[in-house]
């Protein structure tokens, strides 16, 4: 059986040389992910450590499977990737048919909606994915249990919780 330490060992050395928007190493951001989803026992944990790897290095399904990553955990990873013949709409819809998936997808989009991460970006671009990121939570909130959604932004970005609770 991988463990999640070994699954934070790929992900750091997939994503090594990576940076994110606001310039700091993409690992920080699986990982926060990652912390989020914690509690929802390690196949979510890994899941999180893995969201981008399919999407942003060279490492496939079929590649993730080889190195021993369990296949569900794999199924997450492929639920939360883009394809570029799917709206982003669509794959926000379609994640929500995965009970996994959709957690984590919000811790996904908890960190990304981070005060502190967005102050490093241009107002302009700031704006844009704040506005991205608040639509994709009408999709993905309704689609979860509150309770676990609250337990992911205690970690990922509290933040929000107050957004949470305003209906």
């Amino acid at each position: 059986m991988t463990t999640l330490a070994e699954v934070d060992a790929l992900a750091d050395h997939a994503h090594a040389g990576q940076f994110d928007k606001t310039g700091a190493p993409y690992v920080a951001h699986v990982r926060a992910v990652a912390a989020g989803l914690e509690p929802f026992g390690p196949d979510l944990a890994m899941a999180g450590l893995l969201h981008d790897v399919i999407e942003d290095t060279d490492w496939t399904a079929e590649r993730l499977r080889a190195a021993g990553i369990p296949a569900r955990v794999v199924a997450l990873v492929e639920a939360v990737t883009n394809d570029q013949d799917t709206t982003y709409e669509e794959k926000l819809r379609r994640i929500t048919e995965n009970p996994g998936a959709t957690l984590v997808k919000i811790a996904d989009n908890a960190h990304n909606s981070r005060a502190d991460r967005a102050a490093a970006l241009p107002p302009a671009q700031r704006d844009r994915l704040a506005a991205k990121y608040r639509a994709a939570r009408d999709v993905l909130w309704p689609a979860a249990d509150p309770g676990d959604i609250a337990t992911i932004l205690r970690v990922v970005n509290p933040g929000l919780l107050e957004e949470q609770a305003t209906p």
